[in-house]
Protein backbone atom coordinates (compact mmCIF):
# COMPACT_ATOMS: atom_id res chain seq x y z
CA UNK A 1 0.00 0.00 0.00
CA UNK A 2 2.58 2.08 0.91
CA UNK A 3 5.04 1.63 -2.02
CA UNK A 4 1.74 2.39 -4.42
CA UNK A 5 1.26 5.50 -2.46
CA UNK A 6 4.77 6.37 -3.07
CA UNK A 7 4.58 5.53 -6.56
CA UNK A 8 1.47 7.51 -7.23
CA UNK A 9 3.04 10.45 -5.21
CA UNK A 10 6.26 10.33 -7.14
CA UNK A 11 4.18 10.18 -10.69
CA UNK A 12 2.48 13.94 -9.17
CA UNK A 13 5.25 15.41 -8.95
CA UNK A 14 6.83 14.08 -11.86
CA UNK A 15 3.97 15.37 -14.10
CA UNK A 16 4.00 18.80 -11.72
CA UNK A 17 7.55 19.40 -12.73
CA UNK A 18 6.57 18.82 -16.38
CA UNK A 19 4.07 21.24 -16.50
CA UNK A 20 6.62 23.50 -15.15
CA UNK A 21 8.66 23.23 -17.33
CA UNK A 22 6.50 23.14 -20.35
CA UNK A 23 5.15 26.66 -18.75
CA UNK A 24 8.55 28.04 -19.00
CA UNK A 25 9.42 30.53 -21.09
CA UNK A 26 12.66 28.66 -22.19
CA UNK A 27 11.64 25.03 -22.37
CA UNK A 28 10.89 25.57 -26.62
CA UNK A 29 14.03 26.49 -26.65
CA UNK A 30 15.73 23.68 -25.05
CA UNK A 31 13.57 21.25 -26.89
CA UNK A 32 14.54 22.64 -29.68
CA UNK A 33 18.25 22.55 -29.27
CA UNK A 34 17.81 18.49 -28.52
CA UNK A 35 16.07 18.14 -31.63
CA UNK A 36 19.01 19.85 -33.59
CA UNK A 37 21.27 17.73 -32.00
CA UNK A 38 19.13 14.49 -32.71
CA UNK A 39 18.74 15.84 -36.42
CA UNK A 40 22.35 16.03 -36.95
CA UNK A 41 23.28 12.38 -35.17
CA UNK A 42 20.46 10.92 -37.49
CA UNK A 43 21.70 12.66 -40.65
CA UNK A 44 25.31 11.46 -40.05
CA UNK A 45 25.65 8.00 -38.41
CA UNK A 46 26.14 5.20 -41.06
CA UNK A 47 23.03 3.30 -39.50
CA UNK A 48 21.03 6.24 -39.78
CA UNK A 49 21.40 8.54 -42.71
CA UNK A 50 19.83 6.74 -45.65
CA UNK A 51 16.80 6.15 -43.61
CA UNK A 52 16.69 9.79 -42.45
CA UNK A 53 16.69 11.33 -46.00
CA UNK A 54 14.37 8.53 -47.71
CA UNK A 55 11.59 9.29 -44.82
CA UNK A 56 12.06 13.23 -45.37
CA UNK A 57 11.45 12.66 -49.02
CA UNK A 58 9.06 9.98 -48.94
CA UNK A 59 6.23 11.05 -50.99
CA UNK A 60 2.59 11.57 -48.89
CA UNK A 61 -0.83 12.83 -49.96
CA UNK A 62 -3.86 10.84 -52.14
CA UNK A 63 -3.58 10.02 -55.64
CA UNK A 64 -6.22 11.16 -57.80
CA UNK A 65 -6.54 10.26 -61.57
CA UNK A 66 -2.57 9.46 -61.30
CA UNK A 67 -1.52 12.86 -59.67
CA UNK A 68 -0.47 13.16 -56.37
CA UNK A 69 -2.29 15.58 -54.26
CA UNK A 70 -1.08 18.01 -53.38
CA UNK A 71 1.52 18.80 -55.82
CA UNK A 72 4.96 17.20 -55.21
CA UNK A 73 3.75 16.51 -51.40
CA UNK A 74 6.62 14.87 -49.57
CA UNK A 75 7.49 14.16 -46.05
CA UNK A 76 9.63 17.22 -45.56
CA UNK A 77 7.15 19.72 -47.72
CA UNK A 78 4.24 18.57 -45.49
CA UNK A 79 6.54 19.83 -42.35
CA UNK A 80 8.11 23.14 -44.05
CA UNK A 81 4.78 23.92 -46.10
CA UNK A 82 1.82 22.17 -43.92
CA UNK A 83 2.53 21.99 -40.54
CA UNK A 84 4.91 25.19 -40.51
CA UNK A 85 1.59 27.07 -41.70
CA UNK A 86 0.66 26.78 -38.33
CA UNK A 87 3.48 28.35 -36.79
CA UNK A 88 3.06 31.33 -39.07
CA UNK A 89 -0.64 31.42 -38.02
CA UNK A 90 0.27 31.64 -34.68
CA UNK A 91 3.08 34.30 -35.19
CA UNK A 92 0.08 36.32 -37.38
CA UNK A 93 -1.90 35.88 -34.12
CA UNK A 94 0.70 37.26 -32.28
CA UNK A 95 1.31 40.19 -34.90
CA UNK A 96 -2.05 41.57 -34.93
CA UNK A 97 -2.13 41.48 -31.19
CA UNK A 98 0.64 43.86 -30.61
CA UNK A 99 -1.12 45.80 -33.29
CA UNK A 100 -4.39 46.02 -31.85
CA UNK A 101 -3.27 46.40 -28.02
CA UNK A 102 0.05 45.29 -27.68
CA UNK A 103 3.72 47.31 -28.22
CA UNK A 104 2.91 48.01 -31.80
CA UNK A 105 -0.68 49.45 -30.98
CA UNK A 106 -0.12 53.31 -30.93
CA UNK A 107 2.72 55.09 -33.05
CA UNK A 108 4.91 56.15 -29.89
CA UNK A 109 4.92 52.25 -28.68
CA UNK A 110 5.62 50.73 -32.53
CA UNK A 111 8.62 53.78 -33.75
CA UNK A 112 11.52 52.41 -31.57
CA UNK A 113 11.04 48.45 -32.06
CA UNK A 114 9.94 49.21 -35.73
CA UNK A 115 12.85 51.18 -36.69
CA UNK A 116 15.23 49.07 -34.82
CA UNK A 117 13.56 45.78 -36.78
CA UNK A 118 14.24 47.55 -39.79
CA UNK A 119 18.10 48.42 -39.11
CA UNK A 120 18.36 44.78 -37.62
CA UNK A 121 16.77 43.83 -41.47
CA UNK A 122 18.92 45.98 -43.95
CA UNK A 123 22.34 46.04 -42.20
CA UNK A 124 22.75 42.24 -42.41
CA UNK A 125 21.03 41.29 -45.59
CA UNK A 126 23.86 44.48 -47.09
CA UNK A 127 26.63 42.02 -45.07
CA UNK A 128 25.45 39.16 -46.92
CA UNK A 129 25.54 40.69 -50.19
CA UNK A 130 28.60 42.64 -50.01
CA UNK A 131 30.64 38.75 -49.58
CA UNK A 132 28.48 37.45 -52.15
CA UNK A 133 27.57 40.31 -54.51
CA UNK A 134 27.82 39.42 -58.33
CA UNK A 135 27.77 35.44 -57.70
CA UNK A 136 25.01 32.89 -57.78
CA UNK A 137 24.67 32.65 -54.34
CA UNK A 138 23.34 36.27 -53.51
CA UNK A 139 19.97 35.24 -53.14
CA UNK A 140 20.54 34.24 -50.06
CA UNK A 141 20.59 37.70 -48.85
CA UNK A 142 17.25 37.26 -46.81
CA UNK A 143 18.78 34.30 -44.96
CA UNK A 144 20.61 36.81 -41.67
CA UNK A 145 17.69 39.10 -41.51
CA UNK A 146 15.44 37.18 -38.93
CA UNK A 147 15.17 36.66 -35.58
CA UNK A 148 13.83 34.00 -33.56
CA UNK A 149 11.33 35.08 -30.92
CA UNK A 150 11.58 31.93 -28.85
CA UNK A 151 15.13 31.79 -28.00
CA UNK A 152 15.87 35.00 -28.00
CA UNK A 153 12.99 35.82 -25.73
CA UNK A 154 14.00 32.22 -23.69
CA UNK A 155 17.54 33.22 -22.93
CA UNK A 156 16.56 36.41 -21.74
CA UNK A 157 13.75 35.02 -18.52
CA UNK A 158 17.15 32.89 -17.72
CA UNK A 159 19.25 36.01 -17.25
CA UNK A 160 16.07 37.06 -15.45
CA UNK A 161 16.13 41.20 -13.88
CA UNK A 162 19.73 41.65 -15.45
CA UNK A 163 17.77 42.42 -18.24
CA UNK A 164 15.36 45.57 -17.56
CA UNK A 165 11.87 44.90 -18.52
CA UNK A 166 11.95 47.90 -20.37
CA UNK A 167 14.40 46.10 -23.01
CA UNK A 168 12.42 42.60 -22.40
CA UNK A 169 9.31 44.49 -23.64
CA UNK A 170 11.53 46.08 -26.83
CA UNK A 171 13.37 42.95 -27.76
CA UNK A 172 9.91 40.85 -28.15
CA UNK A 173 8.11 44.00 -29.83
CA UNK A 174 11.28 43.94 -32.04
CA UNK A 175 11.31 40.28 -32.40
CA UNK A 176 7.33 40.45 -33.70
CA UNK A 177 8.36 43.35 -36.26
CA UNK A 178 10.97 41.30 -37.22
CA UNK A 179 8.71 38.37 -38.07
CA UNK A 180 6.31 40.77 -39.77
CA UNK A 181 9.13 42.07 -42.11
CA UNK A 182 10.42 38.31 -42.54
CA UNK A 183 7.14 37.20 -44.00
CA UNK A 184 7.18 40.25 -46.17
CA UNK A 185 10.47 38.97 -47.82
CA UNK A 186 9.29 35.64 -48.20
CA UNK A 187 6.02 36.81 -49.70
CA UNK A 188 8.16 39.55 -52.27
CA UNK A 189 11.02 37.65 -52.75
CA UNK A 190 10.90 33.97 -52.07
CA UNK A 191 7.91 32.97 -53.82
CA UNK A 192 7.69 31.38 -57.59
CA UNK A 193 5.84 33.38 -60.10
CA UNK A 194 2.12 33.68 -58.91
CA UNK A 195 -0.77 31.91 -60.69
CA UNK A 196 -2.67 35.00 -60.83
CA UNK A 197 -5.86 33.39 -61.17
CA UNK A 198 -5.64 31.26 -58.26
CA UNK A 199 -4.70 33.92 -55.96
CA UNK A 200 -7.65 35.91 -57.04
CA UNK A 201 -9.71 33.27 -56.58
CA UNK A 202 -7.64 32.79 -52.48
CA UNK A 203 -8.53 36.63 -52.30
CA UNK A 204 -11.71 36.68 -52.90
CA UNK A 205 -12.27 33.84 -50.65
CA UNK A 206 -10.62 35.80 -47.79
CA UNK A 207 -12.70 39.05 -48.71
CA UNK A 208 -15.51 36.82 -48.18
CA UNK A 209 -14.45 35.75 -44.77
CA UNK A 210 -13.68 39.32 -44.11
CA UNK A 211 -17.31 40.09 -44.71
CA UNK A 212 -18.76 37.07 -42.50
CA UNK A 213 -16.93 38.33 -39.50
CA UNK A 214 -18.18 41.65 -40.10
CA UNK A 215 -21.41 39.91 -40.16
CA UNK A 216 -20.97 38.57 -36.58
CA UNK A 217 -19.83 34.73 -37.22
CA UNK A 218 -18.34 33.37 -34.19
CA UNK A 219 -18.00 29.86 -35.37
CA UNK A 220 -14.53 28.17 -35.27
CA UNK A 221 -15.56 26.13 -38.20
CA UNK A 222 -16.63 28.86 -40.27
CA UNK A 223 -13.50 29.81 -40.72
CA UNK A 224 -11.08 26.79 -41.04
CA UNK A 225 -13.23 25.37 -43.70
CA UNK A 226 -12.10 28.30 -45.90
CA UNK A 227 -8.71 28.33 -44.34
CA UNK A 228 -7.95 24.86 -45.81
CA UNK A 229 -8.99 26.27 -49.28
CA UNK A 230 -7.00 29.19 -49.28
CA UNK A 231 -4.13 26.99 -48.02
CA UNK A 232 -4.25 24.94 -51.05
CA UNK A 233 -4.69 27.92 -53.81
CA UNK A 234 -1.98 29.73 -52.12
CA UNK A 235 0.17 26.24 -52.46
CA UNK A 236 -0.72 25.75 -55.93
CA UNK A 237 -0.21 29.71 -56.91
CA UNK A 238 3.02 29.50 -56.43
CA UNK A 239 2.94 32.10 -53.16
CA UNK A 240 4.47 30.67 -50.65
CA UNK A 241 1.72 28.30 -48.92
CA UNK A 242 2.79 29.38 -45.25
CA UNK A 243 1.88 33.08 -45.71
CA UNK A 244 -1.73 31.53 -46.17
CA UNK A 245 -1.64 30.78 -42.75
CA UNK A 246 -0.38 34.96 -41.55
CA UNK A 247 -3.46 36.58 -43.94
CA UNK A 248 -6.31 34.28 -41.98
CA UNK A 249 -4.62 35.12 -39.22
CA UNK A 250 -4.83 38.70 -39.58
CA UNK A 251 -9.23 37.39 -40.29
CA UNK A 252 -10.23 35.69 -37.34
CA UNK A 253 -12.34 37.64 -34.75
CA UNK A 254 -10.77 39.77 -31.72
CA UNK A 255 -14.26 40.74 -30.32
CA UNK A 256 -16.06 38.18 -27.94
CA UNK A 257 -19.23 36.77 -28.72
CA UNK A 258 -20.24 38.22 -25.55
CA UNK A 259 -20.01 41.62 -23.88
CA UNK A 260 -18.87 42.10 -20.25
CA UNK A 261 -22.02 42.86 -19.12
CA UNK A 262 -23.47 39.74 -20.29
CA UNK A 263 -21.18 37.17 -19.23
CA UNK A 264 -21.58 38.77 -15.61
CA UNK A 265 -25.54 38.30 -15.61
CA UNK A 266 -24.88 34.94 -17.60
CA UNK A 267 -22.48 33.69 -14.33
CA UNK A 268 -24.58 34.96 -11.69
CA UNK A 269 -27.40 32.94 -12.97
CA UNK A 270 -24.91 30.01 -13.09
CA UNK A 271 -23.58 30.47 -10.12
CA UNK A 272 -27.09 30.42 -8.59
CA UNK A 273 -28.33 27.11 -10.71
CA UNK A 274 -24.99 25.39 -9.43
CA UNK A 275 -25.71 26.16 -5.61
CA UNK A 276 -29.43 25.18 -6.34
CA UNK A 277 -28.24 21.59 -6.84
CA UNK A 278 -27.35 21.53 -3.41
CA UNK A 279 -31.14 21.25 -2.97
CA UNK A 280 -32.03 18.38 -5.06
CA UNK A 281 -32.73 15.00 -2.99
CA UNK A 282 -31.38 12.59 -5.84
CA UNK A 283 -27.56 12.59 -5.88
CA UNK A 284 -27.69 11.74 -9.41
CA UNK A 285 -29.64 14.06 -10.78
CA UNK A 286 -28.01 16.79 -8.10
CA UNK A 287 -24.32 16.01 -10.06
CA UNK A 288 -25.63 16.40 -13.44
CA UNK A 289 -26.95 19.70 -12.87
CA UNK A 290 -23.62 20.84 -11.15
CA UNK A 291 -22.43 19.18 -14.95
CA UNK A 292 -24.78 21.20 -17.09
CA UNK A 293 -23.73 24.74 -14.98
CA UNK A 294 -20.17 23.85 -15.33
CA UNK A 295 -20.64 23.34 -19.15
CA UNK A 296 -22.49 26.18 -19.61
CA UNK A 297 -19.91 28.29 -17.59
CA UNK A 298 -17.29 27.07 -20.08
CA UNK A 299 -19.43 27.95 -22.81
CA UNK A 300 -19.98 31.67 -21.83
CA UNK A 301 -16.54 31.95 -20.64
CA UNK A 302 -15.13 30.46 -23.95
CA UNK A 303 -17.77 32.94 -25.41
CA UNK A 304 -16.36 36.09 -23.13
CA UNK A 305 -13.00 35.95 -24.98
CA UNK A 306 -12.13 37.08 -28.65
CA UNK A 307 -11.24 34.10 -30.82
CA UNK A 308 -7.63 34.74 -31.70
CA UNK A 309 -6.49 34.79 -28.31
CA UNK A 310 -8.74 31.76 -27.53
CA UNK A 311 -6.78 29.55 -30.86
CA UNK A 312 -3.45 31.06 -29.80
CA UNK A 313 -3.54 30.15 -26.41
CA UNK A 314 -4.37 26.79 -27.71
CA UNK A 315 -2.18 26.33 -30.28
CA UNK A 316 0.93 27.57 -28.57
CA UNK A 317 1.95 24.65 -26.62
CA UNK A 318 1.57 22.47 -29.56
CA UNK A 319 3.82 25.19 -31.51
CA UNK A 320 6.69 25.39 -29.35
CA UNK A 321 6.61 21.45 -28.43
CA UNK A 322 5.52 19.62 -31.67
CA UNK A 323 5.22 21.70 -34.61
CA UNK A 324 8.69 23.31 -34.12
CA UNK A 325 10.44 20.34 -32.97
CA UNK A 326 9.29 18.09 -35.71
CA UNK A 327 10.81 21.27 -38.02
CA UNK A 328 14.51 21.21 -36.34
CA UNK A 329 14.14 17.45 -36.56
CA UNK A 330 13.62 17.79 -40.60
CA UNK A 331 15.36 20.34 -41.44
CA UNK A 332 18.75 20.73 -38.67
CA UNK A 333 20.05 17.06 -40.15
CA UNK A 334 22.62 17.76 -42.35
CA UNK A 335 24.63 15.52 -43.84
CA UNK A 336 28.87 16.37 -43.60
CA UNK A 337 30.23 15.04 -46.27
CA UNK A 338 33.22 16.50 -45.22
CA UNK A 339 34.86 18.72 -42.56
CA UNK A 340 34.87 21.74 -45.04
CA UNK A 341 31.24 22.34 -44.28
CA UNK A 342 32.59 23.95 -40.92
CA UNK A 343 34.87 26.28 -42.30
CA UNK A 344 32.43 29.14 -42.82
CA UNK A 345 35.09 31.60 -43.41
CA UNK A 346 36.19 29.86 -46.58
CA UNK A 347 35.61 32.56 -49.33
CA UNK A 348 35.95 32.33 -53.34
CA UNK A 349 35.81 34.98 -56.07
CA UNK A 350 33.06 32.85 -57.75
CA UNK A 351 30.57 31.90 -54.88
CA UNK A 352 31.57 34.01 -52.47
CA UNK A 353 31.09 33.20 -49.07
CA UNK A 354 27.78 31.90 -47.62
CA UNK A 355 29.11 30.89 -44.30
CA UNK A 356 30.80 34.19 -44.04
CA UNK A 357 27.40 36.30 -45.11
CA UNK A 358 25.25 34.60 -42.82
CA UNK A 359 27.56 34.60 -39.80
CA UNK A 360 28.60 38.02 -39.80
CA UNK A 361 25.32 39.21 -40.60
CA UNK A 362 23.47 37.28 -37.85
CA UNK A 363 26.61 37.89 -35.49
CA UNK A 364 27.70 41.57 -36.14
CA UNK A 365 24.97 42.97 -38.45
CA UNK A 366 21.88 42.45 -36.36
CA UNK A 367 23.20 44.06 -33.32
CA UNK A 368 24.96 46.75 -35.34
CA UNK A 369 21.80 47.26 -37.17
CA UNK A 370 19.45 47.11 -34.24
CA UNK A 371 21.62 49.20 -31.97
CA UNK A 372 22.69 51.80 -35.07
CA UNK A 373 18.90 52.75 -35.78
CA UNK A 374 17.89 52.56 -32.34
CA UNK A 375 20.34 55.43 -31.43
CA UNK A 376 19.22 57.26 -34.66
CA UNK A 377 15.48 57.50 -33.45
CA UNK A 378 16.43 58.35 -29.97
CA UNK A 379 18.37 61.10 -31.07
CA UNK A 380 16.33 62.54 -33.91
CA UNK A 381 13.28 62.64 -31.28
CA UNK A 382 11.04 60.24 -32.97
CA UNK A 383 11.09 57.70 -30.24
CA UNK A 384 12.32 57.32 -26.72
CA UNK A 385 15.52 54.89 -25.44
CA UNK A 386 13.55 52.00 -23.10
CA UNK A 387 13.61 53.33 -19.39
CA UNK A 388 16.31 52.42 -17.18
CA UNK A 389 18.67 51.43 -19.79
CA UNK A 390 21.62 51.91 -20.74
CA UNK A 391 23.30 51.99 -24.67
CA UNK A 392 25.61 49.30 -23.72
CA UNK A 393 22.75 47.05 -22.37
CA UNK A 394 20.57 47.80 -25.54
CA UNK A 395 23.78 46.98 -27.39
CA UNK A 396 24.01 43.36 -25.27
CA UNK A 397 20.04 43.12 -26.09
CA UNK A 398 20.31 43.56 -29.48
CA UNK A 399 23.37 40.82 -29.53
CA UNK A 400 20.34 38.29 -29.38
CA UNK A 401 19.00 38.94 -32.13
CA UNK A 402 21.43 37.56 -34.18
CA UNK A 403 19.71 34.03 -32.77
CA UNK A 404 17.96 33.52 -36.38
CA UNK A 405 17.45 29.75 -36.19
CA UNK A 406 14.01 28.73 -37.02
CA UNK A 407 12.94 31.82 -39.71
CA UNK A 408 16.72 31.94 -40.76
CA UNK A 409 16.78 28.29 -41.72
CA UNK A 410 12.74 28.44 -43.20
CA UNK A 411 14.43 30.90 -45.72
CA UNK A 412 17.43 29.17 -46.47
CA UNK A 413 15.34 26.54 -47.59
CA UNK A 414 13.61 28.84 -50.16
CA UNK A 415 16.83 30.84 -51.29
CA UNK A 416 18.47 27.63 -53.25
CA UNK A 417 17.08 25.42 -55.67
CA UNK A 418 17.22 21.96 -53.70
CA UNK A 419 17.49 20.14 -56.63
CA UNK A 420 21.11 21.66 -57.92
CA UNK A 421 22.10 23.63 -54.97
CA UNK A 422 21.56 21.20 -52.12
CA UNK A 423 25.28 22.20 -50.53
CA UNK A 424 24.25 25.78 -50.87
CA UNK A 425 21.33 25.19 -48.67
CA UNK A 426 23.48 22.45 -46.25
CA UNK A 427 26.45 25.08 -45.49
CA UNK A 428 23.57 28.20 -44.98
CA UNK A 429 21.78 25.63 -42.19
CA UNK A 430 25.47 25.55 -40.66
CA UNK A 431 26.36 28.26 -41.09
CA UNK A 432 23.05 29.47 -38.90
CA UNK A 433 23.71 26.95 -36.00
CA UNK A 434 27.16 28.39 -35.68
CA UNK A 435 26.38 32.21 -35.45
CA UNK A 436 23.11 31.20 -33.41
CA UNK A 437 24.93 30.09 -30.67
CA UNK A 438 27.48 32.56 -30.85
CA UNK A 439 24.87 35.12 -30.54
CA UNK A 440 23.13 33.67 -28.01
CA UNK A 441 26.79 33.45 -25.98
CA UNK A 442 27.99 36.30 -26.93
CA UNK A 443 24.79 38.24 -26.01
CA UNK A 444 24.33 36.25 -22.55
CA UNK A 445 27.90 37.44 -21.53
CA UNK A 446 27.82 41.50 -22.21
CA UNK A 447 24.42 41.60 -21.01
CA UNK A 448 25.86 39.65 -17.48
CA UNK A 449 28.72 41.71 -17.70
CA UNK A 450 26.75 45.00 -18.31
CA UNK A 451 24.12 44.00 -15.07
CA UNK A 452 27.63 43.50 -13.06
CA UNK A 453 28.44 47.14 -14.04
CA UNK A 454 25.05 49.12 -13.52
CA UNK A 455 25.26 46.91 -10.07
CA UNK A 456 28.67 48.91 -9.19
CA UNK A 457 27.69 52.17 -9.84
Amino acid sequence: MFTKFGIIKRNHILSQRGASFLKAPWAGGVVLIICVIVAMILANLPATSELYHHILHMELGLYIDGELFPRGMNIEKIVNDGLMVVFFFTVGLEIRREISDGELSTPKKAILPVVAAMGGMLIPALIYAAFNAGTEVVNGWGIPTATDIAFAIGIMSLLGNRVPLSLKVFLTALAVADDLGAIFVIALFYGETPDMLLLGIALAIMVGIYIMRRLGEFRMIAYLIPACIVWILFYYSGVHATISGVAMAMLIPTEPRYSRSYFLHKADIIEKGFKAADSIANEHEAEESRLYYLRRMTQISNGSQGMSHRVEHLLMPYVNFIIMPIFALANAGVYISSAEYFNIFEYSAELGSIGMGIFFGLVLGKPIGISLFSYIAVKLGIADKPSGSTWLMLIAVACLGGIGFTMSIFVDNLAFDKATHQTFIDMGKIAILMASTVAAILGTILISIEAKREKRE
